[in-house]
């Protein structure tokens, strides 16, 4: 049994419901977790103009109010001829995924999510990216220079790795974020699609659980 989380970085819903999955990996401790990239503008090639800024910052509003987390609003409103293309975020990822142990992921994750949200920085550049990893992989006593970072980022074998996590969402129908399913054996539980409380969260897994032990 494992835990799958679904999200992209540059989701805002997968920004705020990050708090709450924390809460949950550390209330089940025994379950690992995995984490698959989905892509949400992946590949995206139109500049953020104004009215797309507004439109997120609409949901960043609503995002901030769900979760108490803090948004970067004037750091989105000052982007030049931004691009909102989540894919080298979410093959920065899957690089810290291949270069660390899957239970470090969730804290590259969100740290990543902060780094765009927060700090306002551009996500979109591979060492901009690689330097964040390699702050917050130093933050779980991993110690990885942003260049072997970035020389992961930019491989091939990383970029089709990204794609087959896309590929792998798709499989599963899931085109939007967050989600969160258990797996047991070869079937997936959904425990959540979108936003929720980690106590509701713990409610479902408990039953989903006790479930699986019985039919064991």
């Amino acid at each position: 049994m494992e835990l799958i989380y679904v999200g992209d970085p540059m989701c805002s819903w997968c920004y705020g419901f990050g708090k709450e999955l924390d809460l949950l990996v550390s209330r089940f401790p025994h379950l690992d977790l995995r984490i698959v990239v989905g892509g949400l503008r992946a590949g995206a090639t139109d500049v953020l103009d104004d009215a797309g800024k507004q439109f997120r910052l609409q949901h960043w509003a609503r995002v901030e109010q769900m979760s108490g987390l803090p948004f970067n609003r004037q750091g989105l409103l000052d982007r030049k001829g931004f691009v909102y293309d989540t894919e080298p975020i979410c093959r920065a990822i899957v690089a810290a995924r291949s270069l660390a142990p899957e239970a470090t992921i969730l804290a590259v994750f969100r740290a990543l999510q902060h780094a765009f949200y927060v700090e306002a920085l551009d996500t979109t550049d591979g060492m901009v990216l690689a330097d964040a990893v390699a702050r917050a992989l130093k933050r779980q006593g991993i110690g990885l220079a942003a260049e072997q970072i970035l020389g992961k980022w930019s491989s091939a074998a990383i970029i089709a790795e990204t794609q087959a996590d896309f590929a792998l969402a798709r499989s599963w129908n899931i085109s939007s974020f967050p989600v969160l399913a258990l797996r047991v054996g070869n079937e997936l539980h959904a425990l959540t699609t979108g936003y929720t409380t980690v106590d509701m969260l713990e409610r479902r897994l408990s039953v989903l659980l006790e479930s699986a032990e019985t039919q064991g």
